[in-house]
């Protein structure tokens, strides 16, 4: 959430933002409005419980008409408190309630537009020409198939669509793939992490997740738990309630876990093969840091993820998503994009996201720096997400046999193999 200093001092910040979002700009009225009663209703109480505890102390001392006078005033007293403290409560809870519907401020550097009105920061590699090379490339279904690596029909007969199973050399490459990312994490200085997939609600709701992004989560409703869509979550919440020394910072975790996304309103977009997917596996970079470090702290994010990509061999461009298509809780985002052949254009394979103090004020995850503690800084990027990653790797080094190239990354993590070869040819 963000600080409600700032929007009384500042609103027309706020609503620039929530108007770049493509959200609801009355809503910082409403916030406004129902801060100001919280804040009224705190002074009544607090002047009547001074005025109650200044009559409590005269009573005692008082005797005949003059103490029923004061008993009856008490009485009366006692009832305006109640009546306060109800009120004060309401209003505290109608604050919360809304300061919990307000995105994140927008940095100023953010593109402003929906979701193809990001700007293209960076261009890597080079794109195959296939026709050059003498053959047409197959899309990622058709090799993963061949090489006994991809089964949709057994995933969607099992569990449905966009379900899916690696088999053979595909869940080598998955363990391939994890085993990569944590290791160049942990070169990094992150702690490796195995995190929970259920969560509880404060957790889902302190990291953003219960909001716009609702729709997408999976509730199991008998037992109040969460399936996280990332290992962000169970990250973020890691230091929930605990205040944290500065000179311990910057805290690094590289978790990996399964992720459940419902994918909501994406009928009938990207249904082939396991691009899009309800159930996949991630590993994820999350950093606590100070406030002042935040923005140097994205750019390292972004950096480690390039040079994943750059390690795997994949030409890919790096967006500035624009203002529409921030999650709730980011106040920028970088996303790398890889190139897919057949598909003819790029796609999200990874994304860092600055999320300031908006998930620590939420979960109060506090820094103590000297005498002074307020919110830290948290960060989040995903370094490698599976199913997509091996979309990109399958598609730009196939051969024309049929056969894929491995990269030399990722060989010592394979047994040394350079090729994935068709189970039949």
């Amino acid at each position: 959430m963000i600080d409600l200093r700032l929007l009384r001092e500042d609103p027309d910040r706020v609503r620039a933002s929530q108007r770049a979002r493509g959200e609801d700009v009355a809503l910082v009225d409403s916030l406004l409005s129902a801060d100001e009663r919280r804040r009224s209703s705190g002074v009544r109480f607090d002047e009547l419980r001074s005025e109650q505890k200044a009559l409590g102390k005269l009573i005692p001392k008082a005797t005949g008409d003059e103490k029923a006078e004061l008993l009856k005033k008490a009485g009366e007293l006692a009832a305006a408190v109640k009546t306060a403290d109800a009120e004060q409560h309401e209003t505290d809870e109608e604050t919360k309630r809304l300061l919990l519907q307000l995105g994140n401020l927008v940095h100023p550097d953010v593109p402003v537009g929906g979701e193809e009105d990001f700007v293209v920061l960076e261009t890597h590699g080079t794109i195959r020409d296939f026709g050059a090379e003498g053959f047409e490339p197959k899309d990622h279904l058709e090799l993963g198939e061949a090489l006994g690596a991809i089964d949709v029909e057994r995933g969607a007969k099992v569990s449905g669509s966009r379900f899916y199973y690696l088999t053979g050399v595909g869940a080598l490459l998955e363990l391939a793939l994890v085993n990569a990312a944590i290791a160049q994490a942990t070169e990094a200085g992150f702690t490796p992490m195995l995190t929970p997939a259920l969560v509880r609600p404060r957790a889902m709701e302190g990291t953003g997740f219960l909001g716009q992004a609702a729709e997408n989560v999976y509730h199991l409703e008998k037992d109040d738990y969460y399936l996280v869509g990332t290992s962000e979550v169970p990250l973020a919440a890691y230091h929930m309630d605990e205040i944290l020394d500065a000179d311990q910072l910057p805290l690094r975790y590289a978790g990996f876990s399964p992720c459940f996304r419902r994918e909501a309103g994406t009928y009938g977009k990207d249904t082939r093969g396991i691009f899009r997917v309800h159930q996949f596996d991630k590993v994820e970079m999350f950093s606590y840091v100070d406030p002042a470090d935040a923005e140097n702290e994205h750019k390292r994010l972004l950096d480690w993820e390039k040079q994943w990509l750059t390690g795997l061999e994949l030409p890919f461009q790096v967006i500035d998503v624009a203002s529409g298509d921030l999650g709730a809780s980011a106040s920028r985002k970088f996303d790398c994009e890889a190139w897919i052949p057949t598909q003819g254009k790029y796609r999200e394979l990874t994304s860092a996201s600055n999320c300031d103090g908006f998930q620590a004020r939420r979960l109060s995850v506090r820094m103590r720096d000297g005498k002074k503690v307020q919110p830290l800084a948290t960060l989040n990027g995903t370094l490698c997400a599976v199913p997509r990653t091996i979309v990109a790797i399958l598609e730009n080094h196939q051969l024309a046999d049929g056969s894929v190239r491995v990269p030399e990354v990722l060989r010592p993590y394979l047994g040394g193999r350079e090729v994935l070869e068709p189970i039949s040819k």
